[in-house]
């Protein structure tokens, strides 16, 4: 099999001519806790809304281990956050609303309660919202 050369000089590789993109997960895997950490206590700052008064946190659900670092850095307790990345495994845009539904479908939100969305994506994306129900 005949692998292209790259048109870009950053992707060749020594041992060999084809395009290599190299995922440093590590860094990626800090990188999106810290980004997603910051983005909720921006916004709550920014709400003036204090962490205890969110009654569910429903973050993009890609990785077990993002999602279990970033409750921990944030001090949510797990009762409050919606993890169904092992069921599912990451389902892309559809993790949040595939959560909200199923903690709505068990009675997990209930009307004026404050709903916590935070994800971080594909392109180095992130972002957090409220809403209230």
């Amino acid at each position: 099999m005949h692998t292209a050369a790259s048109c870009n000089p950053e992707l060749l590789q020594p041992e060999s001519p084809g395009v290599h993109i190299v995922m440093e997960g590590r860094e990626v895997f800090k990188y999106a806790v810290k980004a997603m950490e910051e983005a909720v206590l921006a916004l709550l700052e920014q709400e003036q809304i204090p962490l205890d008064a969110i009654r569910l946190v429903i973050p993009h659900q890609a990785n077990i281990r993002i999602l279990n670092k970033l409750v921990e850095r944030l001090g949510i307790g797990a009762e409050k956050v919606i993890i169904n990345v092992q069921k599912y495994g990451n389902t892309s845009a559809a993790s949040i609303p595939i959560a909200l539904d199923e903690a709505n479908r068990a009675s997990m939100i209930q009307d004026g309660d404050i709903v916590l969305f935070c994800s971080f994506g594909g392109g180095f994306t992130w972002g957090a919202t409220l809403v209230r129900w």
